[in-house]
């Protein structure tokens, strides 16, 4: 897929829409330019939507209570941590 856009005299450009739909961008979105080692630029979403995150971890073994949810955190603002029990 080939696209061609034109860079403004503020270097700005807009992503043509076939680009903005397969990356799924929407207004807001922030995208990063990425220089690989040949020289090549990539564009790449910058933003996920915490729809995308559902599953990437795996459910605790036994559930968890707020309590100790918040003793975690506690831990870990202050660089300590405490094993779970």
């Amino acid at each position: 897929m080939t696209n061609t856009t034109t860079v403004t005299s503020k270097g700005q450009t807009t992503i043509p829409k076939r680009i903005r739909d397969r990356l799924n961008l929407k207004a807001g979105d922030r995208v990063e330019f990425v220089v690989e080692e040949d020289g090549k630029v990539v564009l790449v979403p910058a933003t996920v939507r915490i729809a995308e995150l559902r599953g990437i971890l795996p459910r605790p073994k036994k559930p968890v209570s707020l309590e100790v949810m918040e003793e975690a955190i506690k831990a870990g603002a202050s660089g300590k941590s405490k094993s779970r029990e």
